[in-house]
């Protein structure tokens, strides 16, 4: 890959997008184009037509779509399905319009099955049903991997789909009302660690049973794969990207309660819905074709804690 190719990074502004931004500028590449929400609704069909004629990228790099954990997605089901469809379509089709000859689409691990063998297997794919409180946001990214790959079987282009365990880093988002598990303890932690004096610290409430069992990649990890990627030829379209290891919901709070200082206790509400019980990746094809992770999750905690700490002025207004 020509460190002067022009490379589009679709929602740079987001936590994986500006994660691979600085990947690319640390590796040399001085290409970037990128465009934010307001400038470019990638939502907008026409809209995405016109800036690809304009800026005729040559690589495009999907890391734009409407995310949230099992709240936002039971609660906004039809913008979580046509949003993400919109914004990928959109992408895929004037990238294929365009003939950008390499381009990177980022899923999510929920597009597997949920009660599919682990750890889950790219072959799982369409092969049972899905975890009913992601569904539509797991339908979307399928119908891009799908897409991805009709183009290359059809036309032969580099497009290749890389699909992630949970990621979490830097630029996360910590609204309780939208955050996924690991952002949404860090703050529940940190503030009831705050909101007590020299007496005992408040209980902090967590959501299910804290038996399920999950997998986390530093979002850096996550860019680290998207430059490998994009300087490597990959036999397949469908690449799994994670650690390959896991712990309990219940081991990870508690791993966040020390790297916190929270003392209190825990509560478990087990009237709320635990997801998937288990969703480890097979790492085993990204692992052959030479990357691995780097970054270990306590590693991972203590810095994403850093930045929260450095940035917590501008969470405080959207406090539950």
């Amino acid at each position: 890959m020509d460190k002067f190719s022009k490379i589009y990074i679709a929602g740079h502004r987001g936590m994986v997008g500006s994660a691979i931004w600085r990947a690319l500028e640390n590796k040399g590449y001085t290409n970037l184009i990128g465009q934010s929400s307001k400038e470019l609704d990638l939502r907008n069909q026409q809209a995405v037509l016109n800036f690809f004629d304009k800026e005729k990228p040559e690589v495009v790099i999907d890391a734009a779509a409407r995310v949230g954990g099992i709240l936002a997605n039971n609660d906004f089901p039809y913008q979580f399905l046509m949003e993400n469809m919109q914004i990928q379509n959109n992408l895929i089709d004037s990238s294929l319009q365009a003939d950008c000859q390499k381009f990177i689409f980022l899923g999510s691990s929920c597009i597997y099955p949920k009660l599919a063998p682990q750890p889950l297997k790219e072959e799982y794919l369409l092969t049972a049903s899905l975890e009913p409180t992601n569904e539509w946001y797991a339908i979307a990214k399928i119908t891009g991997v799908k897409a991805c790959e009709a183009i290359r079987k059809q036309f032969g282009k580099d497009y290749i789909s890389l699909m992630p365990t949970n990621l979490y880093g830097s630029y996360d988002n910590f609204d309780l009302k939208t955050s996924h598990v690991l952002p949404a303890m860090i703050r529940k932690f940190h503030e009831a660690k705050q909101s007590t004096g020299k007496g005992k610290q408040s209980t902090v409430t967590l959501w299910g049973s804290g038996t399920p069992m999950r997998e986390f990649l530093h979002v850096d990890d996550m860019a680290d794969a998207v430059v490998f990627a994009l300087e490597n030829q990959f036999q397949d379209n469908l690449y799994n990207v994670g650690t390959g290891t896991d712990l309990t919901i219940k081991e990870l709070a508690e791993l966040i309660q020390k790297i916190v200082g929270h003392q209190g206790e825990i509560i478990w509400d087990s009237s709320k819905p635990d997801g998937t019980p288990r969703k480890l990746m097979d790492v085993s094809k990204m692992t052959q074709a030479g990357w691995k992770a780097k970054i270990g999750l306590e590693e991972g905690i203590k810095s994403t804690y850093q930045w929260f700490l450095q940035n917590e002025d501008s969470f405080k207004e959207v406090k539950m």
